[in-house]
């Protein structure tokens, strides 16, 4: 499934670790990119599994969660000091502030890995580090990128928490139209545009488009707000 939604796509294809996109992100002009808040989550849970009695003696296994746990949250530290930045200035900024981390946080992980046993909630957290780092660590060659999928998660929450109400969809072409009009709502409301009134506009205009460049002047990336004021014919059209 991930292969033909895919299809034809070249930029940044964020993750998380689904081994599910592994084949996308291998192929030319895609740059596949890993997602640091799952890697933190790794982390997270080794520290929430350990009964009380191991959190009290601070066993060797919950140092090493605490200490992955406390690189991971340098990261986001840093990252938090350049939300305002700009692309250019938050790569320099990864570069000169977070390379030193990431360096650190490898020479631990190598140090780490062989003394936890793979089977346990740390050992997985440190597994999951190592296989996705050649990917986690590209935030550093673009600062348009951000360190996590969170966006998206929280853009499909809705449609998440819908699902659960309505279960499931009657036919395929209703969950296709489901799932076609959630991706119009949601890239409107990405690219500041309100919802209603997006959708008013681009119903409108659809059934007079009749070439490429006309369909392409609908998507919410290239629509102007003043339009949606007025989604008459001619100016759908203009």
């Amino acid at each position: 499934m991930p292969e033909r939604l895919f299809e034809g796509y070249a930029g940044v294809l964020q993750t998380d670790g689904y081994e599910g996109y592994t084949a996308v992100g291998q192929r030319p002009g895609i740059v596949h990119v890993g997602c640091w808040a799952h890697a933190r989550r790794k982390f997270d849970e080794a520290l929430k599994g350990m009964r009380g009695a191991e959190r009290k003696a601070t066993s060797r296994k919950e140092s090493i969660a605490l200490q992955g746990l406390g690189f991971v949250q340098k990261l986001y530290a840093i990252e938090r000091t350049a939300k305002d930045a700009t692309s250019e200035e938050r790569t320099r900024l990864r570069d000169d502030r977070s390379r030193p981390v990431l360096d650190a946080l490898r020479r631990w992980l190598d140090d780490a890995l062989p003394r936890v046993a793979p089977q346990t909630l740390t050992g997985k957290a440190l597994g999951y580090l190592d296989h996705q780092w050649p990917k986690l660590v590209r935030i550093l060659d673009d600062g348009r990128i951000p360190l996590d999928t969170n966006l998206v998660e929280n853009a499909i929450r809705p449609f998440v928490v819908g699902r659960k109400n309505w279960l499931f969809a009657d036919t395929v072409r209703g969950a296709n139209a489901s799932a076609n009009l959630y991706s119009l709502v949601e890239t409107a409301k990405a690219n500041a545009l309100e919802p209603y009134a997006y959708l008013r506009l681009a119903f409108t205009a659809l059934p007079r488009a009749t070439a490429i460049a006309d369909f392409e002047a609908l998507l919410p990336r290239h629509v102007d707000r003043a339009r949606l004021h007025d989604p008459s014919p001619a100016s759908a059209n203009s």
